[in-house]
């Protein structure tokens, strides 16, 4: 029987433009030459006891010819991003059927901050938020899962999971959640139909 459907969070409820591809069309910053960067700097401040994430970016943008402050630069990055008004509807159907609503998502202290601040329907449906900058758990780590479960008291089969990353879906399979690709709503209500959580 089904209790908890955990989600990932971005590019699920919360989706925006890559900002790979913002840094490429604003300031002539190749792709290719951003995401090792990102994928550097998010390994660090996903992580507790980060420095502020703006920190790890300045020699980047200094290198870059980048003119941004702190503010700006998450204003450029945070603001673009937007919620998925029919996920939140769909999640308080779930939510009505009485299940845990849970958040397992990879994420820095001042996207949290600002996600906190600007999207009350994470408080106002979510049981229970894990950040990696909180737990110290990074997705795909299977202890990232296994702290989840054992601090709601759910046994693996108990929960849907739900990501737009393969790598973190073979990982919950792998440990028993019934584990699923989120590829849009039309596919996850099928899925959320078949266990009988909406």
């Amino acid at each position: 029987m089904i209790k908890a459907v955990i989600f990932d969070l971005n590019g699920v409820f919360i989706q925006g433009p890559k900002l790979s591809e913002v840094f490429q069309e604003k300031f002539g910053v190749p792709v290719e030459e951003f995401l090792p960067v990102l994928k550097e700097i998010m390994a660090k401040t996903r992580l507790p006891n980060a420095l502020g994430s703006f920190s790890y970016w300045q020699p980047y943008f200094e290198k870059w010819g980048v003119n941004l402050n702190r503010e700006q630069f998450f204003d450029l990055w945070f603001g673009s991003e937007k919620e998925v008004p029919e996920l939140i509807a769909l999640a308080r159907q779930i939510k009505n059927k009485g299940l845990k609503l849970i958040i397992h998502s990879n994420n820095f202290a001042e996207r949290a901050a600002y996600y906190d601040k600007n999207f009350p329907f994470l408080k106002e449906l979510f049981d229970k938020i894990y950040y990696s900058w909180q737990t110290g758990f990074v997705k795909p780590d299977p202890r990232s899962y296994e702290n989840l479960l054992a601090d709601n008291g759910l046994e693996p089969a108990e929960c849907l999971y739900f990501d737009d990353k393969q790598e973190n879906i073979d990982i919950a399979k792998s440990l028993g959640l019934n584990s699923f690709m989120f590829t849009g709503i039309d596919g996850l209500k099928e899925i959320l139909r078949q266990f009988g959580a909406i």
